[in-house]
């Protein structure tokens, strides 16, 4: 027990210290933990070597690593999911998963008699990181924008997925259609009580708790162990049980209060698995170099053909169907759970050199497609005319005379919307409201397929084209407008900046009247001086309403308030909801 102790301070003390370090270098947090147990563990320091402590480390930790990940997947997103959110990813989880398992088994790895590498690689290489692309695109403000939500969307699918083969795992050597027809069963059985207990029982009990915080925590902490025991008993995981407990956590009204409660301490035990798997990492040969760049090269060619193929095919166009490939080009952290899980003396369906391969590969492409989503937008643009020379079609020329036409109807606009997002969108259902003669001479500048189809879906000209570039600018005609509004923030627009964009249309048409959008105060006079006549704030907008709000909560009236704002938002109509 005194050693147990000793080795979390140390898988702590290590992970602390090797995570300021990730911090400082931007790079993945999970990778300095991996690389603390690598250090601690037999391989390299050896100063934890007890396998019953770190396999200890390692089962706390995964527990409460699916359990947090369970609490995080939001069923109503996976009901809700558009067709080319739903269609993308069934062909990449789907698609890859076959993909993969076919290639692995042909590259020489088992399947079938008891050892299932190819088939967790497979598994493995079919999943992308929710930790490592959630921080990123939140980072670069993408998380809103169409390739973000379709990227979120295929992975929230992809946690549907790993339920699906934790349900099947225990069975997989038995795999004849009465076993795997129990099997389903006993996850009915375990989902459906689950559920049926978090929507009757648990909401009463979390109520009398609920300004008890240690109550809270260790009534969530319970139920996950509850639910794992009773996976158990139903021969199928308590991993998958911590999961299960996770979903029918987050379908109940504490929910939200429950995840702050315990995320403090999934936080410490997710350290531990991680630091844990690093520990039975081995130092890696030349052989296992080699098959983790194998499958490193696998996961990104087969993103791009299990994700940008159909996206493409729906008509998404090269950059709403390219980025989201870009994103999702890694090993999912959920992947080294299934090879640890299948490498476990209980199921023993892969060998060492499986788990090793992926682990090794997951640091890999951690580290490149960090790399490659924070530079996504200039690799896009380096793409797009390449693929166009071999004969792949953009929106904006894939029927030549509708591009045709498009263009004439830009030159023929007297206002000019470049870049259309959220701002837009409200300005446009004002303009249809308040000022409907002037829908006539309104044109649309952007590259987002939905704002395309809805725009012409409403009689709008609207000019597939990326508005940091110049050639892109003269193309639509803004040197014949009147006035050109931009109202894309700087932390949304890429490759460019509000008062570049604003100096480059000055520079092209003189006498436009050109408005402009700015974040901060001092981004204001700077628009100005660029040649902008006007600078839209909406901070100062916004300002204005919350006073009117404050001084109606003051006096009385806040209700009245609400259903004037109730009212007015179901007389609204936006392009971008």
């Amino acid at each position: 027990m005194h050693e147990l102790i000793r080795d979390i301070a140390l898988c702590t003390a290590a992970a602390w210290l090797l995570g300021l370090a990730a911090q400082i270098a931007r790079q993945p947090i999970i990778l300095a933990y991996l690389a603390a147990g690598f250090i601690l563990g037999p391989s390299t320091l050896s100063w934890v070597t007890n396998q019953e402590s770190i396999a200890t480390i390692s089962e706390l930790g995964l527990i409460f690593l699916l359990f947090m990940i369970g609490l995080e997947i939001d069923l109503k997103k996976i009901i809700s999911a558009g067709k080319s959110i739903t269609v993308t990813a069934l062909v990449q989880i789907f698609g890859g998963f076959a993909l993969g398992t076919a290639v692995f088994r042909m590259l020489g790895f088992k399947l079938g008699a008891g050892s299932w590498d190819a088939l967790y690689l497979g598994a493995a290489a079919a999943m992308s990181s929710t930790v490592i692309i959630v921080k990123v695109l939140y980072e670069k403000r993408e998380l809103d924008t169409l390739p973000g939500r379709v990227t979120l969307g295929v992975l929230v699918l992809q946690d549907l997925f790993a339920i699906l083969f934790l349900a099947v795992q225990p069975n997989l050597n038995q795999l004849a259609f009465s076993v795997l027809l129990m099997s389903l069963l006993r996850v009915g059985i375990l989902v459906g009580t689950a559920l049926l207990v978090s929507k009757y029982i648990l909401p009463p009990l979390f109520l009398k708790v609920a300004r008890l915080p240690e109550l809270v925590l260790v009534g969530a902490i319970g139920w996950c162990f509850l639910v794992g025991e009773f996976a158990e008993r139903l021969h199928l995981s308590r991993e998958m049980g911590a999961l299960v407990a996770g979903v029918a956590l987050s379908t109940f009204p504490y929910a939200l209060d429950v995840t702050a409660k315990v995320t403090s301490l999934r936080d410490f035990f997710v350290t531990l698995f991680f630091v844990g798997l690093g520990m039975k990492i081995q130092m890696p040969g030349l052989i296992v170099v080699g098959w983790a760049l194998a499958l490193g090269a696998f996961t990104v060619v087969s993103r791009v053909v299990t994700t940008f193929t159909p996206l493409y095919r729906l008509r998404q166009g090269l950059r709403a169907s390219l980025l989201p490939a870009i994103n999702l080009a890694q090993v999912s952290e959920f992947s080294l759970v299934l090879l640890e899980l299948g490498a476990s003396d209980k199921f023993q369906h892969v060998g060492p050199l499986a788990k090793d391969m992926t682990s090794l590969a997951f640091v890999m492409l951690a580290t490149v497609s960090s790399f490659g989503m924070v530079r996504s937008d200039g690799l896009i643009r380096w793409l797009i005319p390449r693929l166009k020379r071999v004969g792949l079609r953009d929106l904006d020329d894939s029927h030549p005379a509708h591009a045709a036409d498009a263009a004439g109807q830009g030159h023929g606009a007297r206002i000019l919307f470049l870049g259309f997002f959220q701002t837009a969108s409200s300005l446009l259902a004002e303009i249809e409201r308040n000022a409907p003669h002037l829908l006539k001479d309104i044109a649309v500048v952007d590259f987002n397929p939905v704002v395309h189809a809805e725009l012409k879906s409403r009689g709008i000209p609207v000019i597939y084209g990326d508005i940091s570039q110049r050639d892109t600018l003269l193309h639509v005609g803004i040197a014949h407008a009147e006035v050109l509004i931009c109202t894309v923030p700087n932390s949304l627009l890429k490759g460019i900046t509000n008062e570049k964009l604003v100096r480059s249309l000055r520079e092209v048409n003189p006498k436009a009247r050109i408005i402009a959008p700015a974040e901060v105060l001092g981004e204001a006079p700077l628009l100005i001086k660029a040649g902008a006549s006007y600078v839209c704030m909406g901070r100062l907008l916004e300002g204005r309403d919350l006073l009117e709000a404050l001084r109606a909560a003051e006096k009385g009236f806040i209700e009245e308030k609400r259903s004037q704002l109730i009212e007015s938002l179901a007389q609204r109509h936006e392009v971008l909801p």
